[in-house]
């Protein structure tokens, strides 16, 4: 996976941290079998920014924790098709999309859950990919396959609660 992290924090986080966001989100992708060419980003901000970032999108105002946005639609109902060979398309990454992560609120929430902030890092990083491969939770359907899904990816991976 071709993932590019950018850290927009005020302290910066560790190469310990970078390591965990490159190495689950590449665990992720091959757990859900996504091809090799896939891209996306994710940005480590502080409350403030994920803040002005929810209110803006979302119309929430206040902080949150992870905010996901997918690039390309899931679905195959494209007006205007792009026809090329099979071969040609297996060459083109498929950019799926950004995730923002509030570094404060992982702070936060490792603290209240009681668990690492390494923990509460992978967790909301998992969260934010699935939610760009299509999953969610707004449904009790959804949620019915989205959560255990990112449990099973976050226990094989090693990152239990």
């Amino acid at each position: 996976m071709d993932l590019e992290i950018y850290d927009k924090t005020a302290k910066g986080i560790s190469e310990k941290d970078e390591k965990l966001i490159r190495d689950i989100l590449n665990f992720a992708g091959s757990y859900i079998h996504l091809a090799e060419n896939t891209e996306m980003s994710v940005t480590l901000v502080n409350n403030d920014e994920i803040h002005k970032i929810n209110r803006e999108y979302r119309g929430v105002d206040r902080a949150t924790d992870v905010i996901s946005f997918a690039i390309e639609d899931q679905s195959d109902d494209d007006d205007f098709p792009i026809v090329m060979d099979e071969a040609l398309q297996e060459e083109i990454p498929e950019n799926i999309g950004d995730i923002f992560v509030s570094v404060d609120k992982v702070a936060e929430q490792a603290d209240y859950l009681g668990h690492s902030f390494q923990r509460e890092l992978g967790f909301l990083v998992v969260h934010g990919f699935l939610h760009l491969n299509g999953y969610d939770h707004m449904k009790k359907t959804d949620a019915d396959v989205m959560f255990p899904l990112q449990k099973e990816i976050l226990n094989a991976y090693g990152l239990k609660r």
